[in-house]
């Protein structure tokens, strides 16, 4: 499995993750009933003969308030939908239900539930039917009742990207990194992955959003930076907040050129300076709480070699009186 499969399946692979796309994502009544603390994964001794297409499927099982409910999570990568996910599905969920059938002691006991999840992250909208009947042909006579009904909840992140996402949650930070479009956007999610992940027991859910971005996410938006070295998501968080000062001098020297030839030097320049004031006043704010008037008014005075200047000294500043002696 390549690389970039792999930090997926890593980052899903850890339960307060899982537990977050649970809590925030699969927005039905029966997960209030679900003790997410009992999350755990499954091994799935089963086979088929599209085993490589399966590497990157998860089956978890947690605690209702009266029996296990599983959860066959099944992570889609290819650039477009699979219109017979639902056939997969069914045959993913029989060999299953006949695998956990060998393990039950009791052949006369009703089968747990299972919810089956496709997160789905390919660049266009994700069109196949999301149940098996859709992909039957209809028939008269009373022969349709016969069609097998199973069907599939799907988490289009194109879609998640539409609209707002539920605030403190893994998964939610998630998607708010992929979506991202600009060193803002990054900062910020990052300084909220790193408030939720803070905990002692949250350590190895740190490791898998570092490998995550370090080998998917962050090669992806800055293309020939240097971050195979950072080992952890604050160290990341720190490399953006000083990169940001870099952006900010090549969006200078790029508004130079454009100025030179379109007449509109001015007003490119001044643009991108505040687009970079209004950023390190976002990172102060994260770090110190509301800022005082007189701090406001010192970044908006401020060129780029002293915001420059003011990142560097923030990295290890304990105050704000700390980075420019307000």
């Amino acid at each position: 499995m390549p690389d970039h499969d792999a930090t997926y399946k890593l980052l899903f692979s850890q339960s307060p993750v899982m537990a977050a796309l649970l809590r925030g994502f699969v927005r039905e009544e029966w997960v209030g009933t679900l003790d997410l603390s009992t999350l755990e994964r499954v091994p799935s001794s089963f086979v088929t003969n599209d085993r490589q297409r399966r590497e990157s499927d998860m089956v978890w099982r947690v605690r209702s308030r009266v029996r296990w409910v599983y959860v066959y999570l099944l992570l889609e990568f290819q650039s477009r939908s699979d219109r017979y996910m639902a056939l997969r599905l069914m045959v993913y969920l029989s060999l299953l239900y006949q695998d956990l059938l060998r393990q039950r002691p009791g052949e006369d006991d009703a089968l747990p539930p299972v919810l089956p999840l496709v997160l789905y992250n390919g660049a266009g909208r994700w069109t196949a039917p999301r149940q098996m009947s859709g992909l039957i042909d209809i028939v008269h006579g009373g022969l349709a009742r016969y069609r097998p009904e199973l069907r599939y909840l799907l988490l289009d992140q194109t879609a998640l990207g539409e609209g707002p996402l539920p605030g403190d949650n893994l998964a939610a930070t998630f998607f708010r990194l992929e979506r991202s479009r600009d060193p803002a956007e990054l900062v910020d999610a990052l300084g909220d992955l790193n408030r939720i992940a803070a905990a002692p027991a949250m350590t190895e859910v740190r490791r898998a959003f570092t490998l995550w971005l370090r080998e998917v996410l962050l090669p992806a938006r800055l293309p020939g930076a240097t971050i195979n070295k950072l080992e952890d998501i604050q160290e990341i968080r720190t490399m953006l907040a000083e990169r940001v000062i870099d952006w900010t001098e090549q969006w200078k020297r790029q508004g130079l050129e454009e100025g030179r030839r379109e007449g509109r030097l001015e007003g490119r320049l001044e643009g991108r300076l505040e687009g970079a004031q209004a950023l390190f006043e976002r990172l102060l704010t994260a770090r110190f709480g509301p800022l005082p008037d007189a701090a406001r008014e010192r970044l908006a005075a401020a060129d780029p070699a002293l915001l420059e200047a003011w990142s560097i000294r923030l990295l290890g500043a304990a105050s704000l009186q700390d980075v420019f002696d307000v």
